[in-house]
């Protein structure tokens, strides 16, 4: 929503179709992150522990998803052609809520695991 309106683009259709990618992608890196958590407190590892090393040993595989997935629409919010009015909002919604998603994924996640 923020970086909707810090471009000056309204809440639309293809916003919020890129709400539902955005809450998919996000949801992916959550799902990532906490897997391996619940895998290594079922290993015996402190939940303190399993959390801090969960983070740490999980950043790639979170960045890299968010990495790819930020970079594929970043052409759409520079459109200015016949179509433009779908496609920037669209990418505007995605690309900026992966880059808040990402950090609360790897810093809110791992502290409300606990």
């Amino acid at each position: 929503m923020v970086a909707l309106w810090l471009s000056g683009q309204n809440l639309s259709a293809p916003a919020s179709v890129g709400f539902i990618a955005l809450f998919g992608i996000a949801l992916e890196n959550g799902m990532v992150l906490v897997t391996y958590m619940n895998q290594l407190v079922r290993e015996g590892v402190d939940l303190n522990e399993a959390s801090v090393r969960g983070a740490c040993l999980r950043v790639r595989p979170v960045l890299m998803t968010a990495a790819t997935t930020t970079l594929g629409p970043i052409p759409l919010l520079f459109a200015r052609g016949t179509g433009s009015e779908v496609q920037r909002p669209l990418a505007t919604v995605v690309v900026g809520g992966l880059v808040t998603s990402t950090v609360l994924t790897l810093l809110v996640l791992p502290a409300l695991y606990k």
